[in-house]
């Protein structure tokens, strides 16, 4: 069972996925252990099963309860590119290779894209996967204030369609995010298997 009295695990080697989750877990009065451990993950063609593996490997080396997300920016022009494999996408093509592909296709029509995030909790009982999802689309140029991580200064989600993510405070950008919307759903049903 779980026991809200005691810190959870978020198992992660990302200090803005980690403050994120901080600021969403405020508001079920959990506080979060920032598990600093890089972890092996499997290509696969769905986020699902890259959560699921990554926290099967897990097992064993970290103790549970836990949580690790898995992210990924979906563009249907581009056949769902980058999708799961978008960490690898932006370390090698970057937010300004994404606009490169997307310069032959102006209309917003063909720049809509989402953000899907998977959540994997670990417990004694087994795994349990949290999705969350924004839908939006890609801008023209990349723009940002300061804030944001990742492909953030290039997506704009539908509720603030002047915005790019990294032009939102974090507090905003928290309110409506897909690993806040994936998170809040994991949050929500710890509270109902409290020990």
């Amino acid at each position: 069972m779980f026991d809200p009295s005691l810190p959870l695990s978020f198992v992660t080697s990302n200090p803005h996925k980690f403050e994120e989750a901080s600021f969403t877990a405020q508001s079920f009065n959990l506080s979060l252990n920032h598990a600093k451990q890089k972890y092996s993950e499997v290509q696969a063609d769905s986020l699902e099963e890259v959560a699921m593996s990554s926290a099967l490997n897990l097992l064993g080396s970290i103790d549970p309860p836990f949580f690790l997300e898995d992210a990924g920016l979906f563009i249907p022009k581009l056949n769902g590119f980058p999708g799961p494999y978008s960490s690898y996408v932006l370390q090698t093509l970057g937010n300004d290779g994404i606009l490169s592909l997307l310069s032959p296709f102006p209309d917003q029509s063909d720049r809509q894209a989402y953000f899907l995030s998977v959540v994997a909790f670990v417990s004694d009982e087994g795994v349990r996967l949290f999705k969350g999802r924004v839908d939006g689309f890609i801008s023209a140029s990349a723009r940002s204030k300061g804030h944001g991580f990742g492909f953030d200064p290039i997506f704009i989600p539908n509720e603030t369609p002047d915005f790019t993510f990294a032009e939102l405070i974090p507090s905003e950008k928290n309110h409506l995010s897909h690993r806040s919307i994936a998170l809040t759903s994991l949050f929500s049903y710890l509270s109902t298997v409290q020990s």
